[in-house]
């Protein structure tokens, strides 16, 4: 293949949270598109070493390894051990993410929960930024996965979630100002209703959900891949800063 097909050669991309849904789409795209691919995990071993092999199969360099991603000093290890492993890093995703709910003033809210997600889809993105910044190259590329929930409040009992995504979309737009100067892009792509496990397309709430797209129906993680695929390829070398809803039209 030319370097038409795989704008992505020669360079080494970090995922978080890459063993499943969205995560592991991006991680499949990225090494199609050329890159070797290093990914986190939670707990699913088998599901990484899986796509770990579908990679080595195309001929990529592909690392699993397993991170705590609400941990600070494990986020910053990760990122280290990605770049003593490839000698570089030119690509972070930070797709690692959790969602859960419940109302202000619920006394029975499950707070430890709470913080635990505002550990994982804040601080553990900062952290992944914070320790991939110095050791990235010139021309790098930071993405991010949001929703398109910080945008408008789908429901109630999103807040705390909701808040989280906003405040990276806050951060994305601050770190496109400090690493400009670099070189270094950094963006948002904001999914709507898309097809995973956590939110299957035949789901409870999949025929509301369907009626608040434009396109009437879910989009597929592979759309949120080739969102992301772009803003890390050669193309969208003049976009920073910036949020790429990816809803079907939901946030029209």
């Amino acid at each position: 293949m030319g370097q038409d097909s795989q704008p992505l050669a020669g360079k080494v991309a970090l995922v978080t949270g890459g063993s499943r849904g969205i995560g592991a789409a991006i991680v499949r795209r990225l090494a199609r598109d050329g890159a070797d691919v290093a990914f986190s995990y939670a707990a699913s071993r088998g599901r990484a070493d899986g796509i770990a092999g579908e990679l080595a199969a195309l001929g990529r360099r592909a690392l699993a390894i397993q991170a705590d991603q609400g941990d600070i000093a494990a986020v910053a290890g990760l990122v280290r051990q990605v770049h003593a492993a490839f000698g570089r890093l030119d690509i972070l995703v930070n797709s690692a993410g959790v969602f859960v709910t419940g109302l202000v003033d619920d006394p029975t809210a499950d707070r430890a929960a709470f913080d635990r997600q505002l550990a994982i889809n804040v601080t553990g993105v900062a952290a992944a930024v914070r320790a991939a910044a110095p050791l990235m190259t010139a021309g790098g590329r930071i993405v991010s996965i949001g929703t398109t929930g910080a945008d408008h409040v789908p429901f109630a009992g999103a807040a705390d979630y909701i808040a989280t995504k906003a405040a990276v979309a806050a951060y994305t737009r601050g770190w496109a100002r400090d690493l400009g100067p670099r070189n270094i892009t950094v963006n948002l792509v904001q999914p709507g209703a898309i097809n995973t496990e956590m939110n299957p397309e035949d789901g409870p709430f999949a025929e509301t959900l369907k009626g608040l797209a434009a396109l009437g129906r879910y989009g597929q993680p592979e759309d949120i891949a080739a969102a992301v695929a772009f803003l890390a390829g050669p193309d969208a070398g003049y976009v920073t800063g910036a949020t790429l809803n990816v809803d079907g039209g939901q946030s029209a």
